[in-house]
């Protein structure tokens, strides 16, 4: 069954219309019909199952015939904070394949050894959007315009705290530290690592140092490893 993005959907709709552009994805490249079932996700956890009523290129008109709230919730909340990778392909390959795997929330950082300062929120928006619809996921992960390190750790969590880094010092393993079924804000630098002032002040900031395996990872892989043991350890 096709599926598509309606951010502006709500359960109290009986009736829905497709956007000019998801209209003509709809009835000119998937060739649907009226009669022809679909389904829609809000990216709030509302998974809508519909039927074509007006089967056109420009308004297609929907009739909702039933909703599923709350589709697929994780028992978690997961944040991570990347550095963007000077190569924006590899920062767009994190964010799709961990958006796939299960991420709720995903902030851009600049670092003091940050080879990229800025990048395209609404492209990579696309590509959340675009992985979503591909993982039949309900909830549309948060992207935040990027910021500063300083800013960002000095920013309130009520939950767990860690800090990826290669430097030296007392690290524990992200299993041994996490505590299942609870909320994480998780800390990736740039191809250079965090500098050690950074990291002094995450561990001032209630940060924890926390290593991800002996191998030295790529930003983005360390990324999408962290992503990777939070959700199987809230399996």
């Amino acid at each position: 069954m096709q599926l598509f993005y309606t951010p502006d959907i709500n359960p109290t709709h009986s009736h829905y219309l497709l956007s000019e552009e998801e209209s003509k994805h709809c009835i000119r490249v998937l060739r649907l019909e009226t009669g022809s079932e679909v389904q829609l996700i809000d990216g709030r956890g509302g998974l809508y199952t519909a039927q074509i009523q007006d089967a056109h290129p420009k308004r297609t008109v929907l009739q909702i015939n039933s909703i599923v709230p709350a589709f697929n919730k994780r028992n978690h909340y997961l944040h991570i904070a990347i550095a963007p990778t000077k190569n924006i392909e590899r920062m767009e390959w994190f964010i799709e394949k961990a958006t796939e795997i299960g991420i709720d929330e995903i902030s851009p950082i600049i670092c003091q050894r940050s080879e990229r300062k800025e990048v395209k929120v609404d492209r990579l928006n696309k590509i959340i959007t675009s992985a979503i619809k591909q993982s039949i996921k309900a909830y549309h992960p948060v992207l935040n315009e990027p910021v500063g390190f300083n800013q960002l750790i000095a920013k309130r969590f009520g939950g767990q705290k860690f800090i990826a880094h290669c430097d030296k010092g007392d690290k524990t393993n992200l299993g041994a530290a996490l505590v299942p079924h609870g909320s994480y804000l998780i800390l990736i630098g740039p191809e250079g690592d965090f500098s050690p002032p950074e990291i002094e002040a995450a561990l001032q900031n209630g940060y924890k140092a926390i290593t991800l395996g002996e191998s030295r990872l790529r930003t983005e892989t360390a990324a999408l490893e962290a992503c990777f043991e939070v959700n199987f350890l809230n399996r």
